[in-house]
């Protein structure tokens, strides 16, 4: 089947003008505030809403609204480009980020949720150039395929295809049987966790303008912050442990988070994922505070706070920092640099490789032992009590052999560029993990300003193969993709 290019330009118009609309949002903050930027920011969004209207305007009268899979990864792929190419005008016209490769690459780590920056001074930018940066990683915690879906019916368009290609676990679980309706209720929760946030956090004596971004990108395990120093900025112990309990909300699966709302507790329970993935962190949280205790002078609420921070804050992916993990010494560091090809829960908003497909490697590979003794013994791999699909077990297999090739493949090109090893170790991990902070000169006091252009391209490809995991944009390159059927 062809690819459909008049719906695939309608729904790139439409992602456009919701773009244009949440850059429009700003403006009170910048009026507010009266930092400027009130002027590049109402060019950005009329600009962005015009393009996307006319896309949408000259495609409307399409031939069909049938979506197809190519269909459907052609236009999250296009979709995320786009939507960050047209997000760098607030940034370029105001002067906050002149440059244009650094502009892109602040855009696409916002909307990937990575929250790698080039940031020098965060507190210097406008506020309303601020809260767009923060906007990027909120849209883009839950999915902007996602929050277009929960709106197309009212377009007349079916959104599954999109879902499927831009939420590309195993299998995408589904609240209600129309998955125009699980997207809404994913984004009602979405939205009452942020609110949540924000209040507990304004308890804590943050101001309403930190507060508010905090929560944006906590929930979206992005970790912008409104501070060059992120979450050190901060002495306060509840803010710290407010942000560790939504950081760890988020990278639950959402799915699981509305059981929780209903009340149905056992179901939460009694899912295998998130029984690995809580008691793993506290577990995990434990062990580095221990360390961090002895290799410090801190004492042990500090030492388990500031070990708990980092841990959830790296495992879900999000990249807030209260202290400064590579001065832990080399175990702990070594500790950390694993965490980031973990990942939390399927169905979050956080990156990585994700606990499930962690579970099922090591529950193939413990197989594969009994298999040896039994060679002609069927024993299927399960997860909550259920067996799995060989298909499923192939698909996380291929996913992780092919995760590990392009960390490795990317590495060398990293050293190519003149990145140092351990510099390109880190960077590489941190973007395609989504996660933030890295090692070497891109640590977590530290930003990825200094790479060279072509260094800063390329890891904005990785973020976005990363947050897309992986085969929705690799898929984009293969000879078939394009072969008509």
């Amino acid at each position: 089947m062809k690819l459909n290019l008049k719906i695939i330009a309608n729904l790139l118009g439409i992602l456009l003008i919701i773009n244009g609309g949440f850059m429009l949002l700003c403006l009170p903050v910048s009026l507010i505030f009266r930092e400027g930027g009130v002027i590049p920011l109402i060019i950005s969004g009329l600009l962005s809403a015009l393009i996307g209207a006319t896309l949408w305007a000259t495609t409307r009268n399409r031939l069909d609204d049938n979506l197809g899979k190519r269909d459907g990864y052609l236009i999250v792929t296009l979709g995320w480009l786009s939507m960050s190419l047209v997000g760098t005008l607030p940034y370029i016209l105001s002067g906050a980020i002149p440059n244009f490769t650094n502009a892109f690459f602040e855009t696409l780590s916002g909307f990937t949720t990575t929250g790698a920056s080039i940031l020098n001074d965060i507190e210097s930018l406008p506020k309303g150039i601020l809260f767009w940066r923060s906007l990027t990683q909120w849209m883009g915690g839950m999915g902007i395929i996602v929050l277009a879906v929960a709106i197309l019916p009212l377009l007349g368009i079916g959104g599954m295809q999109l879902f499927v290609a831009e939420a590309p676990g195993l299998k995408p679980d589904k609240l209600q049987p129309r998955i125009t309706a699980t997207a809404r209720r994913l984004w009602i929760i979405y939205v009452g966790l942020t609110c949540a946030e924000f209040v507990l956090l304004l308890l804590g004596g943050m101001s309403v303008f930190d507060a508010l971004n905090h929560s944006l990108t906590t929930m979206a395990t992005g970790g912008f912050s409104t501070k060059q120093d992120s979450i050190a900025y901060y002495s306060s112990p509840y803010i710290q442990y407010v942000i560790i309990l939504f950081m760890f909300l988020a990278g639950t699966s959402f799915t699981l988070t509305y059981f929780g709302f209903k009340g149905k507790f056992d179901k939460v329970w009694a899912n295998e994922e998130f029984r690995v993935y809580s008691l793993g962190t506290l577990l995990l949280g434990v062990i580095v505070s221990v360390g961090v205790y002895f290799h410090s002078d801190s004492g042990v609420e500090q030492s388990f706070r500031d070990a708990l921070f980092q841990v959830v804050s790296i495992i879900t992916t999000t990249g807030f920092v209260s202290a400064d993990y590579t001065l832990w010494g080399p175990a702990l560091s070594l500790l950390f640099f694993m965490f980031m090809f973990l990942g939390a829960s399927a169905g979050s908003t956080a990156g990585g490789v994700k606990i499930v497909r962690h579970v099922l490697l090591l529950k193939n590979g413990i197989l594969e032992l009994k298999r040896q003794i039994h060679p002609s013994a069927i024993i299927p791999v399960r997860l909550n009590s259920k067996a799995v699909s060989p298909e499923i077990t192939s698909n996380v297999l291929g996913f992780i052999m092919i995760y590990l090739t392009i960390y490795m493949i990317s590495i060398f090109i990293m050293g190519l560029i003149g990145v140092d090893f351990v510099t390109a170790l880190g960077s590489v991990a941190t973007s395609l993990g989504n996660i933030g902070p890295g090692f070497g000169s891109v640590g977590p006091v530290n930003n990825f300003a200094h790479l060279p252009a072509v260094g800063k391209w390329f890891l904005s490809f990785l973020m976005l193969l990363g947050r897309l995991e992986l085969f929705t944009v690799l898929i984009l390159i293969t000879p078939y993709f394009w072969t008509r059927n």
